[in-house]
């Protein structure tokens, strides 16, 4: 950061550099120890009377003094869930402290197996009494959420890459790979294209069979019809032709299919008295015969 001073008398222009190196607190702290806060919100946290009352409590639970907040973080951004809008209801903060002081023996309770399989059971772990420190209800820690973190037996970041300057050495002859083996083709052709035209064709002739070979026919329809049907559907099918060649002609007589109990061969009506008496089925039945049946 470059800093200027103007004498506005003289008007000298005095310039002076100021480095400002910024070290990460943590890097400073070798044990450090996260705690879940589940009754708190990260605006209600951020006061410093707020952190006082969290640190004193906190340096009860770790027997030291020197201890430090490192980080307040809200428990929605670690993927917590948001909470009802009720009362009783909190997003929960997690604070980091650090110690130049190794943990004390309530801490390392959260290092032991017999809390691990506690903790990964779901059961509720329950706080010795000498390590229940908590005045204010909001401040108690969950135990299952503690984590500790000690520094001193992490491995060390690997250093940050060297610029070059963007030619690359001189390696030699370039060796390039083997190629890979050629690959035989003709199974997945075989597999893709073959086999689903085989089974086409097997459907199409199974749908084939189906709609051809099962057919019933008119010649055998007809069997299983009775002759009276028949006629009677022939005789339909005249008297719709006979209508059809008729209605370009509109000043003849009406067509004998329109008029009641007739003889289709010999024109002959029936008495309208008796065509009440006698069934249309009736007067066709015989269609050879000249006269219509009478009782």
């Amino acid at each position: 950061m470059a800093i200027y001073a103007v004498n506005k008398n003289s008007y000298d222009t005095v310039r002076n550099v100021l480095v400002i190196k910024a070290v990460p607190a943590e890097k400073m702290l070798p044990y450090q120890a996260e705690f879940f806060i589940e009754l708190r919100e990260i605006e209600k946290v951020l006061p410093s009377s707020v952190q006082s009352e969290i640190k004193q409590d906190l340096q009860k639970l770790w027997n030291n003094e020197a201890l430090e907040i490192v980080n307040i973080t809200n428990a929605l951004d670690r993927g917590g869930r948001v909470p009802l809008p009720l009362a009783g209801h909190y997003e929960g903060v997690y604070v980091k402290v650090g110690s130049k002081k190794y943990f004390s023996r309530c801490l390392q309770r959260v290092m032991t197996p017999e809390y691990q399989r506690q903790c990964a059971a779901g059961d509720r772990v329950k706080v010795p009494g000498e390590c229940h420190f908590c005045k204010i209800p909001s401040n108690c820690i969950t135990w299952c959420k503690t984590k500790l973190f000690d520094r001193t037996k992490m491995e060390p970041a690997p250093p940050a890459p060297t610029m070059g300057s963007g030619i690359l050495e001189d390696g030699g002859y370039f060796d390039p790979p083997e190629s890979p083996p050629s690959r035989d083709y003709f199974p997945d052709y075989i597999v893709s294209v073959i086999v689903p035209l085989i089974i086409a064709f097997l459907l199409c002739l199974l749908l084939a069979y189906i709609l051809y070979g099962r057919r019933e026919g008119v010649a055998k329809r007809n069997a299983k019809t009775d002759n009276i049907q028949l006629y009677h559907q022939q005789t339909i099918h005249g008297n719709t032709e006979e209508l059809r060649s008729m209605a370009a002609q509109r000043g003849v007589p009406p067509p004998l299919s329109t008029l009641p109990m007739f003889n289709s061969r010999t024109g002959e009506r029936a008495s309208p008295v008796q065509s009440d008496s006698i069934p249309l089925i009736m007067a066709q039945q015989d269609p050879y015969s000249d006269t219509l049946p009478r009782k």
